[in-house]
């Protein structure tokens, strides 16, 4: 992805280095963005367009929801997609609520393996 790119994206914290994350999730929803529109899933313009009505439509904020915005704009791209289903996503952030809830304090929060998926 190109910094011109990157640079219409309408409001992403960035600092002189380029964009900036509190949050590791954060920078994983930024960059399963990247490589989902580099490998056609999705086009930039495309990318652009559905975080910008995503932000038209939330509140308005200082800022600091930006990525929980630019989380839903991916959820509804790779809805729109077929990447993806409702109820996967539904499901997939009750286990993580779930997996978060019952982790004992100071220990990493892991998620179970889905039971519908094999291991090798």
């Amino acid at each position: 992805m190109q910094r011109e790119q990157v640079a219409v994206l309408p409001g992403l914290p960035v600092d002189a280095n380029g964009p900036v994350f509190a949050e590791p999730w954060q920078a994983q929803a930024f960059a399963l963005t990247l490589k989902l529109c580099e490998a056609g899933h999705f086009t930039w313009a495309e990318w652009v367009e559905t975080l910008s009505a995503v932000l038209r439509e939330a509140p308005s904020d200082d800022g600091s929801a930006y990525y929980d915005h630019w989380l839903s704009a991916l959820e509804r791209l790779c809805v729109a997609k077929s990447l993806t289903e409702p109820r996967a996503l539904d499901a997939r952030v009750h286990a993580w609520a779930e997996a978060y809830r019952t982790t004992p304090h100071g220990q990493p929060v892991e998620l179970q393996q889905a039971s519908s998926v094999s291991r090798p």
